[in-house]
């Protein structure tokens, strides 16, 4: 069920207490995507976050969605401990919907060229807009986890990572996408940019399990990714989104 946010115009889906699974934005808005030319230090990727929301006219509580890269993929319980530094951060930023964080996120690990230490690569936020440009949105990264907590999860198919069980992964982890776009109201053919995170190779299947099923958005391509999800026992992350425009910002 999609729960508003006024503050921010926009509604999302909730998930668990790091992220949403997914935004919406509220009719008379639209979600902006903006991502760096260089990758910044988390904290004081807020902060370039804070003035370019002030630059933009609008509040903190635009923002509306996250793209993070960390050094390497995390524990269980590393990660874990890693998202209470970063809910601090949002509480800080007075973000939060009641017990809700609304915010969307990804937050993976390059294989080449990593940070030093978590990282902003990117983020989203809501401006206002005209009618034609209603319904843009971002879904937040989801990996080949089943549902449980994050210390209790099954994987699925465990420790391999042979064609069949990356395959097996990938129409997994679509269809968690596809969830998530039904819970936005959004459908494949919305999309403007659909990305996958792994290391291992994904081309002799990855046209029939997700492209074949994208209709018209398939013009767009795939992003893939050489990197791997943040916890460790996972091997194959996507997120996507759909919006009307794409900032970069420095360089």
């Amino acid at each position: 069920m999609l729960v508003s946010n006024p503050p921010g115009n926009y509604r999302f889906l909730p998930g668990i207490d790091p992220y949403s699974c997914g935004v919406v934005a509220d009719v008379g808005y639209e979600i902006v995507h903006a991502v760096l030319a260089r990758l910044v230090p988390l904290r004081q990727g807020f902060d370039l976050i804070e003035r370019h929301l002030a630059a933009a006219k609008r509040p903190k509580a635009a923002l509306c969605g996250v793209e993070l890269r960390s050094p390497a993929p995390f524990t269980r319980q590393g990660f874990i401990d890693f998202n209470r530094g970063y809910i601090e951060l949002l509480k800080s930023w007075d973000l939060h919907v009641g017990d809700y964080n609304p915010l969307a996120r990804t937050n993976v690990a390059p294989q080449y060229a990593p940070p030093e230490t978590p990282s902003l690569l990117g983020f989203s936020y809501t401006m206002p807009a005209p009618p034609e440009r209603n319904g843009s949105f971002v879904v937040a990264g989801g990996g080949d986890f089943r549902p449980g907590s994050l210390l209790e999860a099954e994987v699925v198919r465990s420790g391999e990572t042979s064609p069949d069980a990356m395959r097996e992964k990938a129409e997994h982890v679509i269809e968690i996408m596809s969830t998530r776009l039904d819970g936005l109201g959004r459908a494949w053919l919305d999309a403007t940019a659909v990305n996958i995170y792994t290391e291992q190779p994904i081309g002799d299947f990855i046209g029939e399990a997700l492209l074949a099923r994208m209709g018209t958005a398939a013009m767009h391509g795939l992003r893939w990714h050489h990197s791997r999800p943040p916890i460790d026992v996972l091997a194959f992350e996507m997120d996507l989104r759909g919006v009307w425009r794409e900032e970069v910002l420095g360089g």
